[in-house]
């Protein structure tokens, strides 16, 4: 094999809304392989890795935009311009490598992108990494999913952020979300008493029947959400891991307790429409002395064995359950999106681009 011929999704123009899928459309190019022979030094050295699954997140909306302040923080926040092909959390098989520690056939996960084929270089493969394929588990977990940013995100934002104690009172927004799903299973292992809402009954259904949450409720049939928290936290909230900002924010920290923690994991209501930015009761946050603290998962590297060797022994035992949305083929990948943000999700969004 001397070229392949790669298909990838880009944006078509920046997203300053609500996403759709005419957004997006299917590039190819083909690429020779003859650059990879020999293996090359520093910027020379490329891994081809046939991506098998991709990691569909909200987030990726701020990147999209014409401007985000977030675009201005981390490498992985950076904006994407039209045309460019989407970098993303996922796994796949090296094809073609002159890297000495990954060779073809491996199994890896790391930045890939939203296509068939990702040539991994430079400040990306530092982030590639084998997979043990020894544990059994299906590859889709580490696309970004249990085993991979939701995990870590999940974990290190309730246990380092929050610093939870036995019988906090936790509240998760999105909780049947890639994340959020994942903070109320670790905070009930923990031995908190947890609540979460979402916006359908199957979701709610989802969280308090198969994941253990101790109630959860349908946010969009609340009229009013600061009763609907006084009726599910009738002595406060101490936690709140927030996923969504907006209003559900400012009542959350309305009923928060002195010396509540707040969670700040995203804002997905406020990520396609600003005038649903939130306005929280700063009085309030200064009396009841709240700590509000946002985070992103790299922040959480010093932890990460912690996090892997927890959460594999959970999922081992079943104590921890994985909850996935896989969708087929690259072309679905642009309507995976945008169901992000019309709540057409449950759990972790995944596309399977090939089976091997």
């Amino acid at each position: 094999m001397e070229t392949i011929t790669n298909k990838y999704v880009v944006t078509t123009s920046n997203i300053d809304g609500a996403p759709n899928e005419s957004n997006f459309t299917i590039c190819e190019q083909v690429v020779s392989l003859k650059v990879l022979q020999p293996a090359g030094q520093g910027s020379d050295i490329v891994v081809v890795v046939k991506n098998m699954y991709v990691s569909i997140d909200p987030y990726q909306i701020n990147r999209m935009k014409s401007y985000s302040c977030s675009q201005e923080t981390v490498s992985a926040a950076a904006a994407l311009l039209p045309g460019q092909a989407i970098n993303a959390s996922g796994v796949g098989r090296v094809v073609s490598s002159t890297h000495p520690e990954f060779k073809e056939g491996d199994l890896v996960s790391g930045a890939l992108i939203w296509g068939e084929y990702t040539l991994v270089k430079g400040i990306s493969l530092q982030w590639l990494q084998k997979l043990d394929t020894n544990l059994s588990f299906p590859l889709s977990y580490y696309a970004g999913g249990v085993l991979g940013s939701s995990g870590l995100t999940a974990y290190g934002g309730f246990f380092k952020v929050c610093k939870p104690k036995k019988g906090d009172k936790v509240f998760v927004s999105a909780a049947s979300g890639s994340v959020g799903n994942l903070v109320g299973q670790y905070a009930k292992l923990f031995g908190c008493y947890v609540v979460g809402c979402a916006g359908t009954k199957q979701k709610v259904d989802l969280l308090k029947d198969e994941l253990g949450f101790d109630d959860a409720f349908n946010y969009k049939q609340e009229t009013d959400l600061n009763s609907a928290l006084k009726r599910y936290f009738p002595e406060g909230i101490d936690i709140y891991f927030d996923n969504v900002g907006g209003e559900m924010l400012e009542e959350a920290i309305n009923n928060m307790n002195i010396f509540g923690r707040v969670s700040l994991c995203g804002v997905i209501s406020e990520y396609t429409d600003i005038n649903k930015r939130a306005k929280p009761d700063m009085v309030a946050i200064v009396y009841k002395r709240i700590k509000i603290e946002g985070f992103l998962s790299v922040d959480f590297m010093d932890i990460y064995q912690e996090y892997i060797s927890t959460t594999i022994k959970y999922l081992q035992t079943g104590e921890l359950k994985a909850v996935e949305d896989i969708s087929d083929g690259l072309e679905s990948i642009p309507t995976a999106f945008v169901d992000l943000f019309r709540g057409n999700n449950v759990g972790k969004k995944i596309v399977r681009i090939s089976q091997d």
